[in-house]
C-alpha cells in the first residue's frame, strides 16, 4: 500500500504539473489567461492603488531589497497582532497576548514561510490572529518565494540584460493568479472532507466515559490551503496534519500531500519553458523525483522494520509509535518525504517517534537545503545553485570553461553559488554547537544522549531550510526562541540574496547560440552528476553531525540502549 500510494501521488502530480507550468508561464510573461477577464481589472486596480509601475523593471539588488522589505513589514504587523490579540475581536476563547519573545519567534517564523511553532495554535491564538496574522502571512510569504523563483528563472533565461523583472508585479500576480485560485479549489475540497470552517466557540463534548473535552473549531479549511500551497506549514492546531480536524480522511490526506508539492513540481517545467530549454527542466524535475524517491524508500523501509525491542516482546509489525492509526505506517515514508523534501513541513505523525534511521532520512532531506521540490520558488533556485556548482566542477575536470544553458559560468557566478551553500551550513551547525555545549540549550530537551542531540540538530536544520517540522521533544526557552528566529531569517535571506545575485550576473551574460562546452546539461549523464554533487556536498558537510545524532543512536540501539 505504501508503494501504491507513492505511485498514485507521483502520477497525479506529473499530470497536473505541466499544465500548471504552462499557465504560470502565461501569467508571469503578462499574457492573457482564462482568469484574466475576472482578475485583470483587480490586478490593474491594485497597481493604481499601490502606485506600481508595471512596466518598470529592477536589477537584482533592488529586487532583493523589495523582497526583504515586504517580508520584514509583514513580520512587524504580525508581531503587533500577536501582542494585542487580547483586545481584538474574533477571540471567542479570550486568549491573552503572546509574550514578546514568543511573538517575535512566531512573527519571524511565518514571515519566512518556516511556520515553526513554539505554541499550540488552538490554545494560544484567536480567530483574527489566525486569519489576519498567520493565514495572511501564508499567502504573502508564499507569494514572495514564488516571485523570487520567477526572477531567478529570468536570470537564466535572459541575455545581456541588467534586470530581473518587477518584484511588486510578480507578487501581485503570484497572489491573484496562482495562489488565490488554487486556495479556493483546495479550501473547498478540504471543507468537503470535514475540516471545520466556522467562527463558533469550541464545543465542550462529553464522551461515553463521561470525559469532557474541547472540540476545536474555527476557520481551518481556509487556512489549510495557503499553509500547504504556499510552502508554509504552520497548523491551526498544534498537532498539525495529524489532527483529525485538520486532516480527517484519507482523501484529505492525499490532497494535502498533493498541495504541498504541486507548485514546486511545476517550477522545473516552467524553468524549461521560460529558458527555451524544456529538456533542462525535465532533468531538474527528474533529479527532484530521484532524490524524493530515495528519501521515501529509505524512511518507509526503516519504519516498516520497526523497533527491535518491541519485536523482542513478540509483537510484530513496524514502528507504529507516533503514527495516526487512520493513516498507519503505510503513509509514514510518503508523508515524511513530502513534508521534509518541501518547504512546508506539515506532518501527519510525530517525528520524535521515528526510528533512528527514519529520523536520519528526515534530517538529510532538510540538510540538502530545501532543493528536493523544496519551497514555492525556493526549491528550484536552490537546485539551480547546485547545477551551477556541478558544471563548475565538471569544467575543472575537463579543463574547459563551464557553461550552463549556453551561459559561461565564471568566478563571480561560482562565488555567489558557494556563498549560498556555505551560509546554509553555518546557519545549521553554529547554533547547533552552541546549544549542545552550553547550559542554555539543554534544559528543554525531551531526551538525553544522541536522540537529544538529534532534536537540536533537527530544529536548526528545519529552521535554516525554512521547513518548520520538528522533533517535538524539544521545548521552548528564551535561547531557542531567539536563536531559531535568527536562523529562520538567515535561512530565508542569506540564501535568497546570493542566489538573486547569481541570477543577476547570469542575466547580464550573453547566451552562446552554440555552446562550447564538451558535455551537455540536459541529459541523464548531467542528471547523475547533479545528484552526485548534491549528495557529496551534503555528506561532507553534515555527516559528522548526523553521526553524533541518529547514526550513533542506531548503533547504540543495536547494542540494547535507548534514549
Amino acid at each position: 500500500m505504501a508503494w501504491l500510494n507513492a505511485a498514485i501521488l507521483l502520477a497525479v502530480l506529473l499530470l497536473l504539473a505541466y499544465p500548471l507550468a504552462g499557465y504560470m508561464q502565461a501569467v508571469f510573461e503578462g499574457r492573457r489567461t482564462w482568469l484574466s477577464p475576472a482578475l485583470g481589472p483587480l490586478e490593474r486596480a491594485t497597481y493604481r492603488l499601490c502606485g506600481i509601475d508595471a512596466e518598470y523593471e529592477m536589477a537584482w539588488g533592488k529586487y532583493a531589497l523589495s523582497a526583504i522589505a515586504l517580508s520584514l513589514a509583514g513580520a512587524v504587523v504580525l508581531y503587533v497582532i500577536l501582542r494585542t490579540q487580547a483586545f481584538l475581536p474574533l477571540n471567542p476563547q479570550h486568549f491573552p497576548n503572546l509574550s514578546p519573545d514568543l511573538a517575535w519567534n512566531a512573527a519571524v517564523s511565518f514571515a519566512t514561510t518556516t511556520d515553526w511553532q513554539f505554541y499550540s495554535g488552538e490554545n494560544a491564538l484567536g480567530y483574527l490572529a489566525q486569519m489576519a496574522g498567520m493565514s495572511w502571512q501564508n499567502f504573502v510569504a508564499g507569494a514572495i518565494g514564488l516571485a523570487v523563483g520567477i526572477a531567478v528563472i529570468r536570470g537564466f533565461a535572459r541575455s545581456s540584460s541588467g534586470t530581473l523583472g518587477n518584484f511588486w508585479v510578480d507578487v501581485v500576480r503570484s497572489l491573484l493568479y496562482v495562489l488565490l485560485p488554487l486556495c479556493i479549489v483546495f479550501g473547498l475540497a478540504f471543507a468537503s472532507q470535514g475540516i471545520p470552517q466556522n467562527f463558533s466557540p469550541y464545543v465542550a463534548a462529553t464522551n461515553a466515559e463521561r470525559f469532557v473535552q474541547n472540540v476545536t473549531g474555527g476557520p481551518m479549511a481556509s487556512q489549510e490551503a495557503p499553509k500547504l500551497l504556499g510552502g508554509n506549514g504552520g497548523g491551526f492546531v498544534n498537532a498539525n496534519s495529524s489532527s483529525p480536524n485538520e486532516n480527517p480522511t484519507g482523501i484529505s490526506n492525499f490532497l494535502e500531500l498533493l498541495a504541498i508539492w504541486i507548485i514546486p513540481a511545476a517550477f522545473p517545467p516552467l524553468f524549461g519553458r521560460m529558458t527555451g530549454k524544456p529538456r533542462a527542466g525535465t532533468v531538474i524535475l527528474g533529479v527532484m523525483i530521484v532524490l524524493a524517491a530515495l528519501s521515501f524508500a529509505g524512511a518507509q523501509l526503516a519504519e516498516q522494520a520497526g523497533n527491535p525491542f518491541v519485536h523482542a516482546l513478540g509483537v510484530g509489525g513496524g514502528n507504529l509509535e507516533g503514527k495516526e492509526v487512520r493513516f498507519g505506517i503505510e503513509n509514514a515514508g510518503l508523508s515524511l518525504a513530502v513534508a521534509t523534501d518541501s518547504g512546508t513541513g506539515s506532518s501527519n505523525f510525530a517525528y520524535d517517534s521515528l526510528t533512528p534511521i527514519g529520523g536520519l532520512f528526515a534530517l538529510v532531506n532538510l540538510q540538502l537545503s530545501e532543493i528536493v521540490f523544496g519551497g514555492v520558488g525556493s526549491g528550484l533556485y536552490g537546485l539551480l545553485v547546485f547545477a551551477v556548482l556541478t558544471v563548475f566542477i565538471c569544467g575543472l575536470m575537463i579543463g574547459r570553461t563551464p557553461e550552463y544553458l549556453g551561459k559561461k559560468i565564471e568566478r563571480r557566478e561560482v562565488q555567489f553559488a558557494i556563498l549560498s551553500v556555505l551560509m546554509f551550513t553555518v546557519l545549521v551547525l553554529v547554533p547547533t554547537a552552541m546549544a549542545a555545549v552550553t547550559p542554555v540549550g539543554r534544559p528543554t530537551l525531551g531526551n538525553a544522549g544522541p536522540h537529544g542531540f538529534s532534536e537540536i540538530l533537527y530544529a536548526f536544520s528545519s529552521n535554516a531550510a525554512n521547513n518548520g517540522s520538528a522533533f517535538a521533544g524539544l521545548g521552548p526557552n528564551l535561547f531557542y526562541e531567539i536563536a531559531t528566529g535568527i536562523t529562520m531569517l538567515g535561512g530565508r535571506f542569506l540564501v535568497m540574496v546570493p542566489t538573486l545575485a547569481l541570477a543577476g550576473a547570469l542575466a547580464r551574460r550573453p547566451t552562446n547560440a552554440k555552446p562550447s562546452g564538451t558535455f551537455r546539461t540536459d541529459n541523464l549523464v548531467f542528471a547523475a552528476l547533479l545528484v552526485s554533487v548534491i549528495l557529496l556536498v551534503g555528506a561532507l558537510t553534515f555527516l559528522p553531525a548526523d553521526g553524533l545524532g541518529p547514526i550513533a543512536e542506531q548503533v547504540l540501539l543495536s547494542q540494547g540502549r535507548t534514549f
